[in-house]
């Protein structure tokens, strides 16, 4: 049912990606699917461009490539059934890309419990889940 797997993972709060990673570890064991782990990362706004060395982009990169493999590695996930992506760019946008390119079947992704801001303007979380080609499981923290 669940071939392909997406979670989108913000490294800034690896904790919190936690129980994403191990629901979606258990569902690709259940139906012998695979589990890309996405990061992304931001693009450097032009009027800081100036303030940042040449290389800050590669350099940010490399970082979280560096960051998301130790967290493949601590995940539990079996190395032949995971992979690891690092995109730069508009999360929302960059997840639902990442959907279209490896054919996801299933995003598994975690989130804060909504504040009341949240209700209002949004989150990452809300707009995968409204603009998502595939189903969506948002696993919350409760804390």
């Amino acid at each position: 049912m669940f071939r392909s797997i997406l979670v989108p993972i913000d490294l800034a709060d690896t904790a919190l990606a936690r129980p994403a990673i191990e629901t979606a570890a258990t569902l690709a064991r259940t139906y012998d699917g695979t589990v890309r782990l996405l990061h992304v990362i931001s693009i450097t706004p032009v009027v800081l461009a100036e303030y940042v060395p040449a290389d800050f982009d590669a350099q940010q990169r490399r970082d979280a490539e560096a960051a998301l493999a130790e967290v493949a590695q601590n995940s539990g996930i079996e190395p032949s059934r995971r992979s690891t992506k690092v995109r730069q760019g508009g999360i929302y946008h960059e997840i639902i890309e990442e959907v279209a390119t490896i054919k996801a079947d299933l995003i598994v992704m975690s989130s804060h419990r909504p504040a009341m801001r949240s209700y209002f303007l949004g989150s990452n979380a809300g707009h995968v889940v409204r603009y998502a080609p595939c189903s969506v499981l948002v696993v919350r923290d409760n804390k």
